[in-house]
């Protein structure tokens, strides 16, 4: 006989899968002509998982389950303009995929309602950048990779 909360788990673990305890992050792949935006969202991706969730980040062979994405693209435009048509306000917009998988290859979980081929999950993230406040194009790519970075961190939460 089961009673009330009898079923229920404490603590960070019970957000997470029970079955997962490593993961392998290669570097993600980019579509993009800006150098670097695979390794820094790599590298992103990987404090996230070290700082928010149980799984502890090792090498291919010996982990549990892969977390692989590829940047799809990377834009810039210009969201508003001065009298000069010189830029005032200017949107950096990072989009990936996405796809966790175990040591079989099997997808794992389903991270989002909405069907997409091959287990792959899209995410996007966009940034403003304001250059006549001093902002530089470098801030707000490391801002957009950081929050992205958190989005594909939550989607390894296990649903409710």
């Amino acid at each position: 006989m089961t009673y009330g909360c009898a079923g229920y788990q404490l603590g960070s673990r019970t957000l997470y899968r029970p079955d997962v305890y490593s993961i392998y992050v290669p570097v993600f792949e980019s579509d993009s002509y800006r150098r670097f935006l695979g390794e820094q969202l790599t590298e992103a991706v990987v404090k996230q998982i070290e700082l928010k969730t149980p799984y502890k980040v090792t090498s291919g062979v010996n982990a549990d389950s892969t977390l692989s994405g590829r940047i799809t693209s990377d834009s810039k435009y210009v969201v508003a303009e001065n009298v000069n048509d010189e830029p005032r306000d200017i949107e950096f917009d990072l989009r990936v995929v996405v796809s966790w998988r175990d040591s079989r290859g099997d997808l794992i979980g389903s991270p989002t309602a909405i069907r997409v081929p091959d287990g792959l999950t899209r995410l996007g993230q966009a940034e403003h950048l304001v250059p006549e406040g001093g902002q530089s194009i470098a801030v707000t790519q490391l801002e957009a990779i950081d929050q992205l970075a958190q989005q594909i961190v939550a989607t390894m939460e296990v649903p409710w």
